[in-house]
């Protein structure tokens, strides 16, 4: 089998200073981890920062290709672009990818629409996540969040320090000081890793226009049929999602900052439809990248509590 990538997957393009200077950090993050860790796996969510992680990878142990696999917890509720995305990426690069769903949830009949967000999100991602990491035994994950994106990520180290059963405190965390990292574990115990915390979204889309990363397509403004939730552009993806009585999709030139549940997950009015409106349209907003995330907002201090209890 053979097992190397193309030189055609690692476009050359000049990178400035700070995009070379973060690239190189984050490639040394990935082969510290590959030298030092048992068995890593790499989060694979499909949005931008999981493909500028993915790349990052490849030239990270170019000729060969990642020496672990990529795991998606798949809650099924995603948009379908998004799942065609992922399976034509892992097609194209030939990956590794373990798709994993909680069986149990799905028995259950777990939805974002008859369960709520936060049910959803603690069964369908949470505790996929803790099964999936315990049946294949990872113990190091790499995440693609980024210390820029929501307040209880920059409390996160880029080395994570995760207890048994998951759980994040962000009081027991070991210091990080320059490039020297603390990666010990006992049995049980695990790390999720972030090569990503010093990047900013700028800084994520500019390099994904340099190295002419592909992306899904929802990340660019298009004509789209949404419906308006809770100051929310709600894009009804299937027939899965219920209409109020008189409420009727219309189409409006939507795009997405981040990518999750479509259901959960706002759209914004945009005319973003390349990479250099996407970076000309970061340069002047000033609201965050996940005011459409309706799971960041559901509870009091809610995405702290969901990563204190294993959530990516």
């Amino acid at each position: 089998m053979d097992t190397s990538i193309s030189q055609d997957e690692i476009p050359r393009r000049a990178l400035p200073k700070h995009l070379r200077s973060l690239e190189a950090e984050s490639i040394e993050i990935m082969r510290e981890v590959i030298a030092e860790f048992r068995s890593p796996v790499m989060l694979y969510s499909i949005g931008k920062d999981s493909s500028v992680m993915l790349h990052l990878a490849i030239k990270a142990f170019h000729p060969a290709r990642p020496p672990f696999p990529l795991l998606h917890v798949d809650t099924t509720w995603k948009f379908r672009e998004m799942i065609a995305f992922r399976d034509e990426t892992a097609r194209r690069l030939g990956l590794d990818m373990i798709i994993y769903a909680n069986q149990d949830g799905l028995a259950r009949g777990i939805s974002p629409i008859a369960s709520g967000s936060s049910a959803h999100t603690q069964i369908m991602k949470t505790e996929a996540l803790k099964q999936a990491l315990d049946l294949h035994g990872f113990d190091a994950a790499f995440g693609g969040a980024r210390r820029d994106e929501e307040k209880s990520r920059a409390k996160e180290r880029i080395f994570s320090f995760r207890s048994q059963g998951h759980v994040w405190n962000p009081r027991n965390q070991r210091p990080e000081l320059w490039n020297l990292f603390n990666m010990r574990i006992r049995p049980g115990e695990t790390i999720r890793v972030f090569p990503l915390s010093n990047w900013t979204e700028l800084d994520i889309w500019h390099y994904i226009m340099l190295e002419r990363i592909p992306v899904v397509p929802l990340y660019f403004a298009k004509e789209r049929p949404v419906v308006r939730r809770d100051d929310a552009w709600i894009m009804v993806d299937d027939d899965r999602l219920p209409l109020a009585p008189g409420e009727q999709p219309e189409m409006r030139r939507v795009r997405f900052r981040t990518l999750g549940c479509y259901p959960l997950t706002g759209a914004i009015e945009s005319d973003a439809t390349t990479l250099e409106d996407v970076l000309s349209e970061m340069r002047s907003t000033r609201l965050s990248e996940r005011q459409g995330r309706l799971i960041d907002s559901d509870e009091t201090a809610s995405m702290e509590k969901k990563k204190r209890e294993g959530y990516f």
